[in-house]
């Protein structure tokens, strides 16, 4: 097991229901070098969801300050030559980390995305390989002018490339991801994607992008703003 990479799962958790079967899914993965970071932002329910599992992960409290503080703090502490981010509502399907570990490894990767299943509060599938398509890696830079085409929770990406572009924003309370990715591309770093779905990214009425749905969209407006002009160079240079 020592002569494979470790990979540090991060798991920022605040108040959700769902953080055990997040856990289980990573601990059931079919690779055997994995770290598994909890952090709790705070939480004042939902805790006791993790009893059964504190033995086989880190969990590590601190004051509410939002996902990307939660996952700074987890990445900064991890061990590991990969980081992923797994949101506690997610799931990770069991061969995820081996597949993009293996991938990553071949291709000399710093930065990884894979396709996804959305699933219902039930685990259902309602919607199969979801993520965004695109033809050409310009479209697929051009896309990032418009929204943030990728889902955070397929990622994974070298430690110690997070530590060189420089780790989330803490001011974004919504839209950190959209911004790291937006860093990524203007670093002219490859966003190595594998047709495959991974993750099953869960959609609830408790969710973020429901809950604070109007905030998100003026945040993710002021992040297109800041990147805009940057971003034209880029698609200029292809």
């Amino acid at each position: 097991m020592e002569s494979l990479p470790k990979v540090s799962v991060i798991i920022p958790f605040f108040n959700c229901p769902y953080v055990d079967q997040a856990v289980a899914s990573v601990l059931n993965q079919t690779y055997p070098n994995i770290e598994i970071i909890v952090v709790d932002d705070g939480s004042t329910m939902h805790q006791e969801r993790l009893i059964p599992y504190m033995d086989r992960i880190y969990y590590l409290g601190k004051m509410n300050g939002g996902t990307a503080t939660a996952l700074n703090y987890g990445i900064q502490i991890s061990t590991g030559k990969y980081t992923a981010w797994l949101s506690s509502d997610d799931m990770f399907y069991s061969t995820k980390i081996e597949r993009q570990v293996n991938f990553m490894e071949q291709h000399q990767a710093e930065v990884s995305f894979t396709d996804y299943h959305v699933i219902n509060k039930s685990n259902e599938v309602i919607c199969r390989n979801a993520t965004a398509k695109f033809t050409t890696v310009r479209s697929f830079i051009e896309a990032f002018s418009s929204y943030c085409p990728l889902n955070g929770c397929t990622v994974m990406m070298k430690k110690d490339y997070v530590r060189n572009i420089g780790y989330f924003n803490e001011k974004l309370l919504y839209t950190h991801d959209y911004d790291f990715w937006i860093r990524v591309v203007l670093n002219h770093t490859e966003f190595h994607y594998i047709n495959e779905p991974l993750t099953a990214y869960r959609r609830h009425e408790q969710m973020g992008t429901v809950q604070h749905y109007q905030a998100i969209v003026r945040e993710l407006e002021t992040v297109r703003q800041t990147y805009q002009n940057q971003l034209q160079v880029v698609l200029n240079t292809l």
